[in-house]
């Protein structure tokens, strides 16, 4: 199982995170976004022995010179949530990135969507909610084609995380879940979340 934990704080949560073994650490890049990254605090990032984490910038349509300027060499993955189309994808990853798409899934037909992203290291099916929450449809959930390039989002938690394993996802993306308030993570939360992933590991 991989785990992606999205909207963390450079200061206060990447140590837990990295000493947990999560495998992919989320920063936001959205002035929109209670969870934006001020960009002064990208240096932190640095200071850090990712160990086995990737860090992952989550952008929407950034540009060429907001990648150049800001992420390459800080980052090793872009998750990009705009409108962005397959050529695009093969430009940033032309760049040195390697990238996450993330696909909004309202019905079965958007699934399909993920055949035009075969460019992109992991597909992220999403819910449309974007900062707010939704729960994935359960119906779809066993729609979706399985294996390590494919991440699924929206009101995973430590509740429900067995039953959706149970319907053949196995790289789970999480974030409000993990908050005590919108924007704040809660690292008992983190802890308990994943001592639970490792429970079903066993």
């Amino acid at each position: 199982m991989k785990i992606k934990i999205c909207g963390l704080n450079p200061t206060r949560d990447v140590q837990l995170c990295i000493d947990y073994n999560v495998n992919y650490l989320g920063f936001v890049f959205y002035e929109k976004s209670p969870r934006n990254l001020n960009l002064p605090d990208i240096k932190i990032l640095s200071s850090y022995n990712k160990k086995n984490s990737a860090f992952v910038a989550v952008t929407v349509n950034p540009s060429d010179e907001f990648l150049k300027k800001y992420l390459l060499g800080n980052f090793d993955f872009i998750q990009l949530h705009g409108s962005e189309t397959r050529s695009r994808v093969i430009e940033i990853k032309n760049m040195g990135f390697k990238v996450i798409k993330a696909i909004k899934i309202k019905n079965a037909k958007d699934i399909d969507k993920h055949r035009e992203f075969d460019a992109a290291d992991i597909v992220l099916f999403d819910t449309p909610g974007m900062e707010n929450s939704l729960e994935f449809p359960k119906n779809l959930i066993t729609k979706l084609p399985t294996g390590e390039k494919y991440a699924l989002a929206g009101s995973i938690s430590e509740n429900n995380i067995e039953n959706i394993s149970k319907l053949g996802v196995n790289f789970f993306d999480l974030s409000s879940s993990l908050e005590s308030q919108f924007g704040y993570k809660d690292h008992l939360k983190i802890k308990s979340f994943i001592n639970k992933i490792n429970e079903l590991k066993d």
